[in-house]
Parts: C-alpha cells; structure tokens; sequence
C-alpha cells in the first residue's frame, strides 16, 4: 500500500518548513519512526520520523524547498513486493509543480488515494479528493458541498489542483447565493481564521507611504505569522484581565536557602520562574476549568497539565515549548525541564512533540524588567499568566504595633482569560490562588 507523508503541523502559527536533508532516497528501506527528513521553520529546526516502514517509493521535494503544512512530500510504499518506485530524486522546485499538478496520477497512488484517511468522499466524479485539492479548498474557505458540485477534468471526474483554483477564482467575481434553508446553519459554520495579509493599511496609512522620512519594511515570515497567530487569538476569544501583587518573600527566601546546592549539582541558578510554575499547577488542579478549551459549544476539560513557557528566540519572535505532564513533577524537575527547553528553543532544536499541546501558558515579561503586562491567550487554551519583574517595593504590613513599612520583593501577575468560559469570579480566584501558593511557600 501506497501511503502519503505529510508536512507536519509543528505549532499553532508555522504553517510551512523548509526541507534541509533527507535521510533516505527513492528505493531505500525505512523502518517505521525512522527520521526521514529534516525541516526548518522559523522558531525550530526537528527530525520527522516515518509514519509507516517499507520502502521510499517516491520524494516530491527537494532539499532546501519549502513545503506548507499538509503537503505530501514523499510516498511510502509499505509492500515492498508491490512497491512502484520512483528511483530519482526530483532535479528542480519545477519538477515538484509537475508532480503536484500531474493530470493523471498513477495507478497504484490512484489506488491508495481512495482509501487514505486523508481523503474525503464526494457525490461526484471517483468519490474521493486528493489531500492538495483538501489543503486548497481548507485554506480558501471552500465547503465540502461545493467541492461535491464541482465537475472534475480528471480521470473518472476526479477533482484536480486546476478544477479547485478555477471554481476559486470564479466565486470571486460571482458570489453564490444563499438558499433560505442555508441560511439556519450560518452561524453553526466556524469563523474563518484571520491571516495577518488579510489586514490592510488605512487610506491616511497608505496615503504616508511616499512622504519623506518613511521606510516600508515587509514584515518577515515568523512576524507575518506571529501577526496572523495574535489576530486569530483577538477576534476569538473576548480577553478579560486581572492583575494582582505578589509578595515574592517567601519564595526568596528558599531560593536563597537552596541555591548554592541547587547551582553546585544542577549547573544553573535557581530562578523564580519554577515557584512561579509549581504554584500555577497547584492552582490549576483546584481550578480544573482554566485547564480547558473551547470546541464549539463544547467544553473540553483536560486531567493532565501541559505548561507553556514563552521564550524569545534569540533570532527574535517567540516561541511556546511546553513541559508535558507538568502536574506530576516536582520544583526540581520543573527547573530542569524549563532550563533545558529554554536552551534548546534560543538556538531552534526542540522538537515538535515538545512545542505542542500545551495546556495553559505563562509569559514571562518580567524578564526585560517589565512590571505589568496584558498578554493575549496562546490559542486554543483559555488562560495566560503574565508575570513581571520582581522589584524591591515599600509596603505596608500590619503589626502587633499597629502599620508599618517594610520593604519586601514584590511582583505583579497578570492573568488574561477567555470570557466565554471564565468568568471574573473564577478568574480572580484562580489568580490569588497562585499567589497564595506562592506567598506562603515552605520548603
């Protein structure tokens, strides 16, 4: 059986990765989990593993191409006896078009592409459509009921990369109308994702363009797509805030106590980001909701606790990876994942299990001296802790004596939530939740 490898998804912006080697050629035998290529984006670097074992029956990418998420980019024959196999490597970018865009395609991929999990049935022409006809249709907002009224040009009817652009580019100039009995289902439909090209300039913006003094700069690739991430977060979820101060004294306290041993066998300093960290899961197990996310009009509430840690890459940008299971480890082994993953993410070598599923996400701003900040929620979690920097602050505490002044490390914690689920109850207590943790902590 013929199977299709795809470009993987390695985070909720990166929507395309740059092919730099790949480990086997057409012809050669690969073991299923062994590393096929290697991709680049803008915020990793990653080995991908074969999905299947057998023998590689075709590669439709060069090295040093750039392949969109959902991409086939190679062929996997798993019947070696049968394998159809393509024995050269594609000679140019060009000759990856002619394979995309082939009229007809084989016989023994026609085969396979009616039974692929990645296809989907039609009332017209084969009954199937091939995944670059899906990925097209996804990202322009076609339904699958207008694709099954399409009329294919392929063999038997089917549907090919030129049927679907065309319909596209009609539809643009012709807006179909909506029957009445559509119309009921419109807002069950889910919104279309804004992509920062979407977002045009104003006219008084556009019209300063020539003046004196100012300099176009196209956004880069990780900016236009940290730009279409942040969009999609805004028009989805409707983001409450809430902001508390946090006496860090205890937690100063142990890091004084702990961090020589810690520094001698760890090899890095003990920082507040862990207590932060430990506190937020202890918080989250008695606020199981902030856990949750939002499919439709579902809510779907997660008994493990994947942390995200937003990290700025040293190319710029940032980046989320996540320490998975959080909830059963201790502060030491939180310090040693987030040391490790903060390493790796600056110089682009984590891997893509390590910068998905997270749970719940914390920004730390506090780290360029920032004391309050509003972060917007790391789709598709509903909550996000902010945390500033730890500053030496005058306070007034309550004594025996009556008030006083003291001066104590202080920091502020922002927590922006998804008004959909969370409500300011819920999300004002979840906050002073973890800063009770925090407050009070004992070694």
């Amino acid at each position: 059986m013929l199977v299709d490898i795809i470009m993987p998804k390695m985070g909720e912006s990166i929507m395309d990765g740059r092919i730099l080697k790949w480990y086997k050629k057409p012809g050669e035998e690969i073991d299923r989990d062994e590393t096929l290529f290697e991709i680049s984006t803008d915020k990793v670097d990653t080995e991908v593993p074969s999905a299947e074992g057998g023998v590689v029956a075709e590669i439709l990418f060069n090295e040093g191409d750039t392949a969109n998420v959902g991409d086939v980019v190679a062929r996997i024959e798993t019947d070696a006896s049968q394998a159809h196999v393509k024995t050269e490597m594609p000679a140019k970018t060009e000759k990856k078009e002619e394979v995309k865009n082939a009229d007809e395609p084989a016989p023994v991929a026609e085969a396979i592409t009616a039974s692929a999990d990645k296809t989907e049935k039609s009332g017209n022409g084969t009954g199937f459509y091939s995944p670059l006809v899906l990925n097209i249709a996804s990202k322009e907002g076609v339904s699958m009921e207008e694709i099954s009224s399409l009329k294919g040009t392929g063999l038997g009817g089917r549907i090919r990369k030129q049927d679907i652009l065309a319909y596209i580019e009609q539809r643009k100039t012709v807006k179909p109308a909506v029957k009445p009995e559509q119309k009921l289902h419109v807002a069950e439909k889910k919104q279309p994702e804004y992509k920062a090209a979407e977002i045009h300039p104003s006219p008084e913006l556009t019209s300063s363009y020539n003046l004196p003094g100012v300099q176009v700069v196209p956004m880069d690739t990780l900016q236009a797509k940290m730009a279409e991430h942040m969009v999609r977060s805004a028009h989805t979820s409707p983001h409450v805030g809430a902001i508390a101060e946090c006496d860090m004294s205890a937690v100063e306290k142990a890091r004084k106590l702990l961090g020589d041993e810690f520094l001698r066998r760890e090899g890095f300093k003990l920082t507040y980001m862990p207590f932060i960290c430990e506190a937020s899961v202890k918080a989250l197990k008695d606020f199981p909701l902030i856990n949750a996310s939002i499919d439709g009009t579902n809510i779907l509430v997660k008994n493990f606790i994947n942390l995200g840690i937003a990290v700025a890459m040293d190319n710029g940008g940032l980046i989320v990876p996540v320490i998975k299971d959080a909830d059963s480890k201790n502060l030491i082994g939180i310090a040693r994942d987030l040391n490790e993953l903060g390493r790796r993410a600056k110089i682009k070598k984590l891997t893509l299990d390590e910068i998905q599923d997270g749970t719940f996400t914390i920004s730390n701003y506090g780290i360029f001296g920032n004391d309050i900040g509003t972060p917007l929620i790391n789709q598709p979690q509903i909550a996000i802790l902010g945390t500033g920097a730890v500053k030496k602050r005058p306070v007034v505490v309550e004594t025996e004596q009556g008030d006083a002044i003291v001066i104590k490390p202080m920091m502020y914690l922002t927590l922006s939530f998804d008004h959909r689920l969370i409500d300011g109850a819920l999300g004002g207590k979840f906050l002073m939740r973890i800063i009770q943790y925090l407050e009070n902590y004992n070694i």
